[in-house]
C-alpha cells in the first residue's frame, strides 16, 4: 500500500484558480466579441412588403393619388379595399368603377372616385351595390393610360359607416408599395 503525502500550498492554489479564472473571462469576452461583430454586419430588414396591401377609407385618396401618378411602380401590387360599384355608359360588361364620394372640404359637393377595376362577373353587381374586392394593379386605357385592378376576388358588403372619403392631405408621400 502506498501512500501520498500532499502538501498543499495556498498561494500556488490562489494563482492557478486566477489564472482558470481569467482564462474563462477570455473565453466569454472572445465570443461575446465575435457575436456582436458578426451580427453587427447583417441587414436586419425587418420591414416586410405585404402579400395584400388593405386601402381604408382615410388613406384612400392619397393612395389614389399614388397609383394614378406613378402607374409603373404598383404595376403587380396586390390590394384590397371596398367601395360600390360605379358605371359610365362607355364601360364594357366586365368594368366597373370600384367608387367612393369624396368630399370637397369647405363644400356640400361631393365627386365619385375610384379605380377602375375588371372582372369577369362585374356585370351581376348593379350600380351603387357596395363590394370589397382583392385584385392585382396593372395598366389599361381608358381615355388614355390609368391603372386597372383585376379583381381576383369579389364579396358583396353592407355599405360601411366610413362610406366617404376626403381630398389627399398633408401626409401624401408617394412610394413605390402601399401600406
Amino acid at each position: 500500500m502506498f501512500v501520498y503525502n500532499v502538501k498543499f500550498n495556498s498561494k500556488s492554489i490562489v494563482k492557478v484558480s486566477l489564472v482558470i479564472i481569467s482564462i474563462i473571462v477570455v473565453i466569454f469576452f472572445l465570443l461575446s466579441l465575435y457575436k456582436i461583430f458578426n451580427n453587427s454586419f447583417k441587414v436586419k430588414d425587418s420591414i416586410k412588403e405585404p402579400d395584400v396591401a388593405y386601402i381604408q377609407a382615410d388613406n384612400y385618396t392619397n393612395i389614389l393619388k399614388s397609383v394614378y401618378e406613378n402607374i409603373d411602380t404598383y404595376i403587380g401590387q396586390k390590394i384590397c379595399f371596398s367601395g360600390y360599384v360605379f358605371r359610365n355608359l362607355d364601360f364594357s360588361d366586365n368594368q366597373f368603377v370600384l367608387a367612393r364620394d369624396m368630399i370637397v372640404e369647405g363644400s356640400t359637393e361631393k365627386l365619385i372616385v375610384g379605380f377602375l377595376c375588371s372582372h369577369n362577373d362585374a356585370k351581376s353587381y348593379a350600380d351603387g351595390t357596395w363590394v370589397e374586392i382583392t385584385g392585382v394593379i396593372s395598366k389599361g386605357n381608358y381615355h388614355g393610360e390609368i391603372p386597372v385592378i383585376k379583381v381576383n376576388k369579389i364579396k358583396k358588403i353592407d355599405k360601411p359607416s366610413d362610406e366617404f372619403t376626403y381630398p389627399p392631405d398633408a401626409t401624401y408621400i408617394p412610394t413605390a408599395i402601399i401600406y
